[in-house]
């Protein structure tokens, strides 16, 4: 018989307890486990519960790993969260889809074939970064190739001191490998492409017998097994939440994450000539300088670029977007100025 769990092991902790107001102490805690559409599932210290969502919140705004309080039949009120991941909503006219909340680290699943994509990763991380989870890639089938190492160390270039484990997700040892982040009270979450292995990993650590589904062997794509998030119980005593695969993943609202995984790009920045450098062709752009002096790779440099131009046209107001216009306008003119003196007067 499962021991019960206290609100540590569920992953409760100071941060949420500080939010209680006094006539709240009597109402019970629930971490959810499931979301739909009228009801939600969580987990108590009295075991697991169902709660109705009649006059309390959309489901839209609940995310798995969220803790909300309940008066034994109605969910009262969210907590706020420690941290949040979240994306662009494809297709939905959504600006957010809601991942998983208060999740303390994120990892990061690819494997050591054709469906290894650092730009993809690079997402992946800039969205770790801006909820403000740990990131840890992770590195499945390492066991079918004599190159994992290889990939490991392209891996860990996209990230100053990002954490690569290449394993296999069969293996039961792996456990002891990511037992530092998967112990009692701590959330996991798991993000990937279909078929790079997730499934099998999260039947790993956890002891479920999910079942999965073979790749392409054209290119590495898997087929969906897992088609709802959901929160599992780890066999150290965290928990797991895992997510359907998903190949395209558009940022909003993730500057600073990108930054942060960028490291190598804006500790350029601030060092052109012009203080609103595009680092396009301005004169005395010291990000591209330090390209040409093979100080920063130019693919790196133009992934970035990407990346903050996406989550600006999906972050920014019309408004916001026609002073931007403006602002480049000026720019290009000052810079033709300067380019202009510099030729001595021909353009």
């Amino acid at each position: 018989m499962t021991e019960p769990h206290t609100l540590a092991t569920l992953g409760w902790s100071q941060f949420f307890l500080s939010q209680l107001e006094a006539d709240e102490l009597s109402l019970t805690p629930v971490r959810l486990s499931g979301v739909h559409r009228a009801r939600i599932d969580g987990l108590t210290t009295a075991g697991p519960v169902t709660l109705s969502l009649t006059g309390a919140l959309d489901a839209g705004a609940l995310a798995i790993g969220d803790w909300v309080l309940s008066d034994g039949i109605r969910l009262i009120r969210r907590l706020d969260r420690k941290t949040l991941l979240s994306r662009m909503a494809a297709g939905t006219g959504l600006a957010h889809q809601l991942i998983a909340a208060n999740v303390d680290t994120l990892f990061i699943v690819t494997s050591c074939n054709a469906d290894f994509n650092p730009a993809r990763l690079e997402r992946y991380l800039a969205l770790s970064a801006e909820a403000g989870t740990e990131s840890v890639v992770l590195l499945t089938k390492a066991d079918t190739t004599e190159t994992a190492e290889d990939y490991r160390t392209q891996a860990a270039r996209l990230q100053r001191g990002l954490q690569v484990l290449a394993l296999d997700a069969r293996d039961s040892s792996i456990a002891a490998d990511l037992a530092q982040w998967c112990g009692p009270g701590q959330t996991v979450a798991l993000l990937g492409s279909s078929g790079v292995g997730k499934t099998t990993l999260t039947n790993t650590l956890t002891g479920r017998d999910d079942l999965t589904a073979p790749i392409r062997e054209d290119d590495a794509r898997g087929r969906h097994t897992t088609t709802t998030r959901s929160l599992h119980g780890l066999s150290l005593g965290g928990w797991l939440i895992d997510t359907p695969g998903m190949r395209a993943l558009s940022l909003a609202d993730a500057s600073a994450g990108i930054d942060a995984v960028f490291q190598d790009v804006t500790e350029h920045l601030g060092k052109c000539r012009f203080r609103d450098c595009t680092h396009q062709s301005e004169p005395g752009c010291a990000v591209r300088q330090a390209v040409a002096d093979g100080l920063l790779d130019a693919e790196r440099l133009d992934r970035w670029d990407k990346l903050k131009r996406e989550d600006r046209h999906n972050t920014e107001t019309p408004a916001q977007a026609r002073a931007r216009s403006r602002q480049f306008g000026r720019m290009v003119k000052k810079s033709l100025t300067v380019k202009s003196r510099h030729d001595g007067g021909k353009t």
